[in-house]
């Protein structure tokens, strides 16, 4: 998988991200549109990695390191370009950059239908943890 390159995104992506998103992500979220990906930019420009393959986007993750806890978010790849690596790269990638940091433990954020996700976060080492329940509330408006 040579030809894979995985880095961080750049302002200029942030647009193409929202929209790779639409095609390749489950779900949405409140925070799915510029404002929010800007704001998790500026506050640290390393979290959000991109795997390009020849210049062309096929898969996100969000890295997030709060200083305490490691935090996966919007794990996706290009439908076009799934069952290929791309996937455990990014992973790999997310995990080597939490290590760096001195990150202990990660969580990733799955949704419960996503049936098909949940066999790659398991083959990567990932499970449930079933006594654990998120609470929400949204903030604003």
């Amino acid at each position: 998988m040579s030809d894979l390159h995985i880095g961080p995104a750049a302002a200029a992506d942030l647009s193409a991200v929202l929209d790779f998103w639409k095609t390749a992500a489950e779900g949405t979220s409140i925070s799915d549109d510029l404002a929010g990906v800007e704001q998790l930019h500026a506050r640290d420009p390393h979290a959000l990695l991109l795997a390009r393959r020849e210049g062309e986007l096929v898969g996100t993750v969000i890295a997030g390191f709060d200083g305490w806890r490691c935090h996966l978010y919007r794990l996706a790849v290009h439908p076009a370009h799934r069952r290929r690596g791309i996937g455990s790269a990014l992973l790999a990638a997310a995990e080597e950059r939490f290590a760096a940091l001195g990150g202990r433990r990660v969580d990733a954020m799955v949704l419960d239908h996503n049936e098909r996700a949940h066999g790659a976060w398991d083959a990567a080492g990932y499970h449930p943890e079933d006594h654990w329940t998120r609470w929400v509330k949204p903030l604003g408006d």
